[in-house]
């Protein structure tokens, strides 16, 4: 027994810094949203943003996954610049604007939830 419980504490010692970096990256990856209330509360889109994501509340992480998927489905990415989104007659009223990037696209939705 004393050379098993001389392995397991040095195995655990090595095993125990790569727990702590994998649980890290995952425990605040998994954490964030599940104890943010922010991310996980459904909000109600306004009546353009309902043309794209649906009229049914939603977290705000589902409705940036939906316009993302609507954005890639109508090819509206700059093909030159992929940061770049080109609205279409559906974001137009969202962005107020021709053009937006992937950072300003949240900053316009949140003015579009509430």
């Amino acid at each position: 027994m004393t050379t098993s419980s001389k392995k397991s504490p040095g195995a655990e010692s090595k095993a125990a810094p790569a727990k702590a970096k994998a649980s890290t990256k995952t425990g605040e990856k998994a954490a964030k949203p599940a104890g943010n209330s922010a991310f996980s509360k459904p909000l109600q889109p306004s009546k353009e943003l309902a043309e794209i994501v649906g009229e049914a509340p939603l977290p705000r992480t589902e409705v940036v996954s939906k316009v993302w998927e609507y954005i890639k489905k109508h090819k509206l990415q700059n093909e030159a610049n992929k940061r770049e989104i080109l609205a279409d007659d559906k974001l137009k009223p969202i962005f107020g604007k021709d053009k937006a990037t992937m950072f300003e696209m949240n900053k316009f939705l949140a003015q579009h939830l509430k």
